[in-house]
């Protein structure tokens, strides 16, 4: 390590993990330069878990309902979890950045792969707390060699990740070894918008490569970068799999054991992850009429094969395994090598590009009309080292370029760029206007929400047209999924605490083409069991793709319907490795780790009461996600929609403009949202009105006063 200037420091004694916890978590203020360690309860540990559990407890217990996401008191809370960095089983190094958002003024918690989130519990600490706004630029070290932590001037005035995370490798890296050390970042397009990522280190020992993974959605680096963090930079002295100290090593090892030899036969005939990655996703979307395509206007498109999975193989680097923690077999996190850059301050540079996973060829692909996989990859590139969030950048440029299909912008009002439907160049720029803070970029980096108050005051656009086609919900732009014909789905964006994202509920193939869940307490039964479960995997570091994107050979013979969809002998995997790495003999089904997960999730639906919204009206969904907002969305699947008003309606569309069947089967399916939400609100013990009730709140242990507090007021 160099010798920056030392602002503060503070020495810990170092101590072996205990069953998942270090039992302590580390608080930070950048304004004064406090730094402190906080005990954690056994209460704590009991109701919030770990993970996003426990960055919401201490975000809660850090603001108030006033508090906005540039204030000095909000967070960025870190944290992975007590089963976070096993490398037993496959995907157990995740961490969730929890934040109040410049996007949707909730909070958001945003998972991520890499190393920093183990690594911090490894070097003696189960969440990092930053509040506060630093005078000037700082980073945050983490020695869990020496047991220190220091808070340093920043002496670079680079910001770029992919440049910033290598001058940070050579300062406080030992070259001899470099995987040791994880970094979080963000880049100048975090500084200039609202839509920044954090970007999480990891090395790639055999490729001599360093990579990172995306803490993507809700602005989380934007709230870093206002803090005026350069850096968090966490070191330790060594790497094994029983950094844990668990409760039942065997335990664990024999659960791994099988898992990762079923990924080993399973998934080069199922998925193939380790080969393809989630773009396997393209094909299938397109095939089944819910790829993005325009703004969401159409689920596929005649060009979606330049973009299939079979392409990506071709491109990735796939000379090494890959993985972004120790020990993952299903190996999903590829790359790009020597990417020339045609564009941009890089332009002519080869750069390696991390990923592209299914959302960012969804995102910068095919909703924009991009089916040229390099340029397609440049875009991925730029998203990153400037610390945007991919998947809001290519929703909102969807947004753009169909404003500018409708007339709404012109060259005039974006500077001159020509945003028309797969014009990379246009799209690039706009993207780089982004990174600096300048020209249209500005407008663009506000997000959807605000860009539609804009247009419609600037040019008096019809604001209900920029409300059906804007595709954002909470504030937060919708991941890639064409949700029409889904209902399940509609509800599982909505309803969402974060905003329009698909990592709580992803129903869409098991609703709308496997047809499991037709009624809507069906519906409602999924919108409850899923995000509960997907939300356990936030409270213990693991990813969810070992769960369902590898099943066993016999899973659909065993099982039928939904319970196939819930890959039993999986979850009975994940209560193992809970049970292995803490020791709790009180969990012993898959309905323990749900019940674990209603605790946090009614917790967190409770904060985004306390700061003014989290009830039905901020679970509402544009259009575009529901229904066929204009004539050509409709005539392009007239036949489908004309049997659906005959056969659901009993309306008969001959002789009836396109406009009368448009309006009355959107009459017809806002109506069955509505209903969805009702069915999902009693199913999760929710008001109408969707506030957890005090009951609720009893039942699952978090009735602590303030929280009561707020739900009566809002009831009342």
């Amino acid at each position: 390590m160099t010798n920056p200037k030392i602002l503060a420091e503070f020495e810990y004694p170092l101590q072996p993990v205990d069953k998942g916890y270090t039992n302590r978590t580390l608080y930070i203020n950048v304004t004064d330069n406090t730094i402190a360690s906080k005990p954690v309860s056994q209460e704590m540990k009991d109701i919030f878990i770990g993970g996003r559990g426990f960055g919401l407890k201490l975000l809660w217990e850090a603001v108030s309902g006033e508090t906005k996401w540039d204030s000095p008191e909000n967070e960025i809370v870190i944290s992975s979890g007590p089963i976070g960095g096993i490398t037993q089983y496959p995907g157990s190094g995740k961490s969730i950045v929890v934040s109040v958002s410049p996007t949707t003024n909730i909070v958001v918690d945003s998972n991520v792969g890499g190393y920093y989130g183990p690594y911090l519990k490894f070097a003696g600490w189960d969440a990092i707390e930053i509040q506060g706004i630093a005078d000037k630029e700082v980073i945050i070290y983490v020695d869990g060699e020496e047991g220190k932590v220091q808070i340093v001037e920043a002496e670079t005035d680079e910001v770029n990740t992919h440049k910033l995370t290598e001058i940070l490798l050579e300062m406080f890296a030992d070259p001899l070894k470099p995987n040791l050390v994880s970094t979080v970042t963000a880049g100048s397009g975090a500084d200039n918008t609202l839509l920044g990522c954090l970007n999480v280190s990891y090395y790639d020992l055999p490729r001599r490569q360093l990579k990172v993974k995306q803490a993507g959605r809700g602005g989380t680096g934007t709230v870093f970068r206002k803090k005026n963090l350069k850096a968090l930079v966490v070191k330790i002295p060594k790497m094994s799999g029983k950094l844990n100290n668990a409760a039942d090593q065997q335990l664990i090892n024999e659960t791994g054991k099988r898992m990762n030899k079923e990924v080993n036969e399973n998934d080069p005939v199922q998925n193939s992850m380790a080969t393809k990655g989630t773009p396997v996703l393209v094909e299938i979307m397109d095939k089944f009429d819910l790829l993005p395509t325009h703004n969401f206007k159409f689920g596929g498109h005649p060009e979606a094969h330049k973009i299939d999975s079979t392409v990506w193989e071709s491109l990735f680097d796939l000379s090494a395994p890959d993985g972004c923690w120790y020990g993952c077999t299903l190996a999903c996190a590829h790359g790009y090598q020597d990417l020339e850059l045609q564009t941009g301050p890089y332009q002519g540079d080869k750069v390696f590009v991390d990923g592209p996973e299914y959302e960012t060829v969804g995102g910068v692909g095919s909703n924009l009309g991009i089916f040229n996989p390099l340029q397609i990859l440049e875009l991925n590139f730029y998203c990153d080292t400037y610390g945007i969030d991919v998947i809001s950048y290519g929703t909102l440029t969807a947004f753009l370029m169909e404003c500018w299909e409708k007339g709404i912008l012109n060259a005039e009002r974006t500077g001159g760029i020509v945003l028309e439907w797969g014009n990379f160049e246009a799209a690039a720029e706009v993207l780089h206007g982004m990174g600096a803070g300048e020209g249209f970029g500005k407008t663009a980096g506000l997000g959807i929400r605000r860009m539609k108050k804009i247009f419609a005051e600037e040019y008096g656009t019809d604001a209900q047209l920029l409300e059906d086609i804007g595709m954002e919900a909470k504030g937060m732009e919708y991941s890639e999924y064409m949700t029409k014909e889904s209902l399940a789905m509609q509800g599982g964006y909505g309803l969402a605490n974060k905003g329009a994202q698909h990592d709580e509920a992803w129903l869409i193939f098991m609703d709308q083409v496997l047809k499991l869940i037709p009624t809507f307490e069906d519906k409602a039964e999924a919108l409850h069991y899923f995000p509960m479960f997907r939300t356990w995997f936030g409270l213990n570091g693991l990813c969810k793709l070992p769960w369902n994107d590898v099943e066993p050979t016999d899973n659909r013979t065993r099982y039928s319907g939904i319970e196939a969809a819930k890959v039993p002998e999986h979850v009975q995997n994940y209560v193992n490795l809970f049970v292995g790495v803490t020791g709790r003999t009180d969990v012993k089904r898959g309905e323990d780790l749900i019940e674990m997960s209603e605790a946090v999730y009614n917790f967190q639906r409770v904060f985004n009461v306390r700061m003014g919204y989290g009830d039905r009206d901020h679970d509402r969904i544009p259009y575009r996600s529901v229904g066929p907002v204009t004539v050509e969305e409709y005539e392009s699947r007239q036949e489908r929609y004309d049997t659906q008003l005959k056969e659901l309606l009993d309306y008969d569309p001959q002789g009836r403009t396109t406009e009368e069947k448009m309006a009355v089967l959107r009459q017809y399916r806002e109506d069955q949202y509505q209903k969805l939400c009702d069915a999902v609100y009693k199913r999760r013990g929710w008001t109408e009105n969707g506030i957890p009730t005090v009951e609720t709140l009893k039942r699952l242990r978090i009735d602590f006063p303030d929280v009561v507090e707020v739900v009566e007021k809002a009831i009342n």
